[in-house]
């Protein structure tokens, strides 16, 4: 499992320093740690029944709606102003294994403790074997505006490897579930999964596309280490993953979802329109603000970015003895502000200002268009926007900008 950055130590009154104020979006996300069964390559910070060490669902939705509380307090207190929420994305894990009601709670708290701006978009990840017909209605009722259902793939084969409990059909008709339920729909895909062919992947991205959903996303697989799919690469059970299939995948599925009117917004994101872009996702590359609730959480505020432990026991510590859970924090100087704004930005369609570049930065753009990766039109309007060739090579770009 992934482990947490390294930082000064965060006060346990959850006490923030004045580092300006900001008028940026403010956003909510919520982390769900359940999950029923750990997929082979996810090293995110969940947790099955057995490894819970005495947390129980119930006590810890009590304990979230505890830090939400708490966090206003923290704000008040310091003389710091409440925004309400833009967006609100309830993530996991497995969210949706929790009762619908327990969902309408939380989201009542942060409406009671922040605010939810008219409008804002509210999304709920959910595997499609944990809803149903009746949920997604209440979920709808509750205030959830957007389903994102991890449908991975559409073979069975490439499901077995990742170690996904569902089924193609059950992907049908949770999304089915969602429209008539009035709800947004994305779909998540993986693609460069051990074994999988190029025509396995067409195959997935055609029935993604069957399905007329909002928005989708394609990932590529990524192998971390310590997980049990690196486990059985190693130990060669699977054939590594081919970095050139990755490009041909990627470039497969871009032709195919472009062909039916999606539009690239992010190197890994398409959506029909952009007010159906995932707007949270979006407000992280933008470098704007959010407050992450939950065990492991991060939260970024006014240049003030800050993770909680881990463990959702030690969360429950931490609230049931009126602490932060914050566990470490850092503060932002300028030079990290601007390689995160590279880093983040150039990942996205309006890509980034060249003037915002250091001069070895800017000086490299002329570079990057010779070689394909960025668009020399826009340039010339004065932004760094990548090519197809260079979201394939997004690392490398950002890398050059950065030189100095």
């Amino acid at each position: 499992m992934v482990a947490l950055p390294r930082g000064e130590v965060a006060p346990r009154d959850g006490s923030l320093p004045v580092v300006g104020t900001s008028e940026t979006p403010f956003g909510v996300y919520l982390h769900i740690p359940f999950c029923t069964a750990r997929c082979g390559y996810c090293d995110y910070n969940t947790y099955t029944a057995t490894e819970l060490r005495g947390v129980t669902r119930q006590s810890f939705v009590d304990d979230l709606l505890g830090e939400i509380a708490f966090s206003r307090r923290v704000l008040v207190d310091g003389g710091h102003p409440v925004r309400p929420a833009a967006t609100v994305f309830i993530g996991g894990g497995t969210p949706t294994l929790l009762p619908t009601a327990d969902i309408a709670r939380i989201l009542d708290a942060v409406r009671e403790s922040f605010g939810i701006v008219p409008g804002a978009q509210m999304t709920i990840e959910a595997n499609p074997d944990s809803v149903s017909e009746a949920g997604m209605r209440e979920l709808a009722a509750a205030g959830v505006t957007r389903v994102s259902v991890g449908m991975q793939s559409a073979v069975p084969a490439v499901l077995a490897t990742l170690d996904r409990t569902h089924n193609p059909e059950s992907v049908v008709t949770a999304v089915g579930w969602a429209k008539a339920a009035g709800l947004g729909t994305s779909v998540d895909l993986i693609y460069g999964t051990p074994g999988e062919s190029l025509d396995d992947w067409r195959k997935s991205v055609e029935a993604a596309l069957a399905l007329d959903t909002d928005h989708v996303s394609a990932y590529a697989l990524i192998i971390e280490d310590g997980t049990a799919l690196e486990r059985r690469i190693r130990r060669g059970e699977l054939e590594p993953i081919d970095d050139d299939v990755h490009a041909d995948m990627y470039e497969l599925a871009d032709d195919l979802f472009t062909a039916a009117g999606y539009d690239w917004y992010e190197v890994s994101n398409w959506a029909k329109d952009p007010a159906v872009r995932s707007l949270h996702n979006l407000s992280y590359w933008q470098g704007t603000d959010w407050w992450g609730f939950g065990p492991g959480a991060h939260s970024h505020l006014n240049g003030v970015r800050w993770w909680n432990v881990k463990h959702p026991a030690a969360y429950a510590e931490r609230i049931g003895a009126g602490e932060s859970p914050a566990l470490e924090r850092e503060i932002l100087d300028d030079e990290q502000r601007v390689y995160e704004s590279v880093l983040l930005g150039v990942r996205v369609r309006d890509g980034i200002a060249i003037d915002s570049l250091g001069p070895l930065g800017r000086a490299a753009v002329a570079g990057l268009i010779a070689d394909g990766l960025v668009d020399g039109a826009r340039a010339i309007a004065g932004r760094v926007v990548l090519t197809r060739r260079g979201r394939l090579l997004a690392d490398l770009v950002v890398r050059t900008l950065l030189a100095d």
